[in-house]
């Protein structure tokens, strides 16, 4: 099946190198193209795109808005969006996490990164992120006083895990694929599945990228300062 991908940066000349890098691939294609968050909301609506690559600094609504708008819309809860940023230390990024994107990249990345992330958005299956997103994540999430970022709402629906969920859930936290876990388990990698998907049921997660924020939020996971 065909990805269909939606560019939303208001650099026009990234938006046609990326467009090219995507149509090149047999499996996408490039949807739309839009120059700030308002549009991009609206075209993936009307394109039915099933990942928005979106640029956080836009004018008019930013991707920050855009994102939560698109997490927000039932009628768009297929759709994945993938923060491209300039700037891999960026706070917007966690914001953009909590607010239902499934993670980011940075400008820079290399073409088969880019094409990598795309793809796995689109199945749902993991956090997407250089391996420095994890670490991001805990930086910001340990910033401030200790309770600063914590949802409490979220630390009481933990108690609706179950023991094994929650074994599950620090795993995926730690940046593991489910067939890590189920070595690290002694499980199949079908049975992880099987607790990840009722785990994001169960706190309301759109992907494996919220699951590794609520697992911050809520405590369950301690974030480590180098």
């Amino acid at each position: 099946m065909t990805i269909r991908v939606l560019l939303a940066d208001n650099q026009a000349l990234l938006r046609s190198a990326f467009r090219v890098l995507v149509d090149s691939e047999p499996d996408m294609e490039v949807v739309g193209e839009a120059s700030e968050g308002a549009e991009a909301v609206r075209l993936a609506r009307e394109q039915r795109a099933d990942v928005v690559l979106m640029d956080i600094r836009m004018p008019g609504a930013d991707g920050l808005a855009a994102t939560r708008l698109i997490s927000a819309d039932p009628s768009l809860a297929h759709v994945r969006v993938v923060i491209l940023t300039t700037f891999e230390v960026d706070d917007y990024v966690v914001q953009a996490l909590r607010a239902g994107a499934s993670g980011f990249l940075g400008k820079g990345s290399e073409p088969e990164e880019l094409l990598s992330a795309i793809r796995i958005a689109a199945q749902g299956e993991a956090l997407l992120s250089p391996v420095a997103t994890k670490g991001l994540i805990a930086r910001f999430l340990a910033q401030g006083d200790a309770d600063d970022g914590r949802d409490p709402a979220r630390s009481g629906r933990l108690e609706a895990l179950t023991v094994r969920e929650r074994e599950v859930l620090v795993q995926v936290a730690g940046g593991h694929s489910n067939d890590e876990i189920a070595e690290r388990l002694a499980v199949s990698p079908l049975t992880v599945k099987t607790h990840v998907n009722r785990a994001m049921a169960k706190l309301g997660a759109r992907d494996r990228a919220q699951l590794v924020v609520i697992a911050y939020e809520s405590g369950l996971v301690r974030p480590r300062v180098e």
